[in-house]
């Protein structure tokens, strides 16, 4: 192993743990939601002018003055800094007003200014409308610098943020504050909130290990997955994007190679500027990404409502995790929808399969799809029997992958994986199940995946091969013999063989058990005697 790799991987683990230390040492003073919607976007915010400076230094040279950095800068060469802000743009895609840099932010807290609070508000409204050349409005929508939740008046809400940055500053200033140390820290974060919000962590996180499994999948070749990962992405869509850790992790599996743009749309407000700020604090320029605040189902983003079949966006790759089993209410109008034209509309008691085919109508033809599902997709009858025989019919089921229970946040229920392709070379569907307790480790109020379990499935997927209580590709005529029942333990069953029992020496054993008893009670019978005591 590489050692300076192992040691940046230590030292971002230990800035994410001294993250969330911090963040339990002050949550006390606001609701944990709260909490976390301030220290996620402190820390963005850190990341920004982190690297605004790092690329000021470079552009300025020996201009950049050592002692006043670019508040004197600006001071000294007011007649340049339209210039110089054009160049910023050009390099780094965004702009930071020096009384805005992180660094002013610390200082102001630690002196407890009562400039503090108003700096914030302006700094705030600056990142989402002037800062990069497309806006970024709403951004921290979720941030209220005059809620009663900080304080009762200006002084006291002053005085609480002072706190909370000035700790936050301190924390930071040991460690290295890089793209992909900030971001992982962020992630780090992201699933420590989870964690302990329970249900609602659905709304924006996918653990690491079950989207990189997706990820992974998604990034191989189409028709020879054991050849590898595609050399290009043109695009990738999550059209449930949460936090945006799935479309990072594809990005990342894609690393050297050539990746297009990504697309996300989330539905929650929060969990979609969560996301923006993710993109950004991994050193995703803002050109390179899109997220739209929308609703999948309504189907409300107009890059992908156009009508015309000739001007649909086609995806090399869509992931997604999806809400499990959510009720929806389509109208008459949904059942002529393209998405759904074919195939029927989902039952209103579960969306499971308008998801799936949402993301799948904008699959292009050398594209994979991975999407996250209850196993109730796999065997109700009804609306979603049909569904499910119309896509096995045109051959698109590539995969079906069996989870253990229990690694979400949000639930406890086993889910699986199914992978979908529109053109496929194999004529039989890839069964994995990897419930079982070998293939993860369990912990006290979740399962986990290991390293090793992801590159089992990984690895499977790839090569095809069929392993016993593991793995098996099936035919189509055996999935119409069951009724087209998808059921993973139908075709891959992870129950042991029973010991066989050799029927000749168990009654030998017997045997030998009737002499030991019939020995055994002639000795009592001997000490009774003995002792004057009826014999037995």
């Amino acid at each position: 192993m590489d050692l300076n790799y192992n040691m940046t991987q230590i030292a971002q683990q230990e800035l994410g743990k001294t993250l969330w230390n911090i963040a339990n040492n002050l949550r006390g003073a606001m609701m944990a939601d709260d909490f976390r919607d301030y220290m996620l976007s402190f820390l963005f915010w850190k990341y920004l002018s982190d690297n605004y400076i790092i690329a000021a230094r470079k552009e300025l040279g020996r201009d950049f003055p050592e002692n006043g950095g670019l508040n004197l800068w600006y001071k000294e060469n007011s007649s340049d800094t339209d210039f110089f802000e054009k160049q910023m743009r050009k390099k780094i895609h965004y702009v930071i007003k020096p009384d805005y840099l992180w660094e002013n932010i610390a200082e102001l807290a630690r002196v407890q200014s009562l400039d503090l609070l108003d700096t914030l508000e302006n700094g705030f409204k600056f990142i989402e409308n002037d800062s990069f050349e497309s806006s970024f409005k709403g951004l921290f929508s979720e941030i209220n610098l005059n809620s009663e939740k900080l304080g009762k008046g200006y002084t006291e809400r002053n005085n609480l943020l002072a706190k909370v940055i000035t700790t936050i500053a301190s924390g930071l200033a040991e460690f290295s504050t890089d793209s992909d140390s900030l971001g992982d820290a962020y992630e780090f974060l992201i699933a420590q909130f989870a964690a302990g919000s329970g249900q609602k962590a659905g709304e924006f996180y996918t653990p690491q290990k079950i989207s990189s499994i997706l990820s992974k999948i998604v990034t191989l070749d189409n028709q020879a997955p054991c050849l590898g990962p595609k050399s290009k992405l043109n695009r990738v869509l999550d059209f449930a994007c949460g936090s945006g850790s799935l479309l990072l992790n594809v990005r990342k599996e894609m690393a050297g190679k050539n990746i297009g743009k990504i697309y996300g749309q989330e539905k929650n407000i929060t969990t979609y500027n969560l996301a923006r700020m993710n993109m950004l604090l991994h050193g995703v320029k803002d050109n390179e990404f899109e997220i739209h605040h929308g609703d999948s189902l309504l189907n409300d983003w107009n890059i992908l409502s156009e009508k015309n079949p000739a001007k649909k966006i086609e995806f090399d790759a869509v992931v997604a995790n999806p809400p499990f089993s959510l009720r929806w209410d389509p109208d008459e109008e949904m059942a002529k929808d393209f998405r759904f034209v074919g195939y029927g509309l989902a039952p209103r008691s579960a969306a499971d399969f308008a998801f799936l085919l949402h993301g799948f109508h904008y699959l292009s033809d050398d594209g994979t799809m991975a999407i996250i599902l209850p196993h109730g997709v796999l065997f109700r009858g009804g609306k979603e029997e049909q569904i499910r025989k119309k896509l096995l019919h045109d051959d698109n089921i590539d995969a079906v992958i069996g989870l253990p229970a229990n690694l979400f946040y949000s639930t406890g229920i086993p889910v699986c994986i199914i992978v979908l392709k529109k053109c496929r070379k194999s004529e039989k569907v890839l069964f994995i199940n990897a419930s079982s307790e070998e293939h993860y480790e369990k912990g006290k109020r979740q399962n986990f995946l290991r390293d090793e379990d992801v590159e089992k499935i990984v690895e499977t997927y790839k090569t095809r091969k069929s392993e016993k209580r593991y793995s098996r590709e099936v035919s189509m005529k055996e999935i119409a013999e069951n009724d087209f029942n998808l059921n993973i333990t139908r075709y891959v069953s992870i129950s042991k063989d029973e010991e066989e029992i050799d029927m000749l020496a168990v009654a030998e054993q017997l045997k030998e058990c009737d002499k030991n008893i019939e020995s055994a009670q002639k000795k009592l019978n001997e000490y009774l005697k003995e002792l004057g005591l009826p014999l037995i």
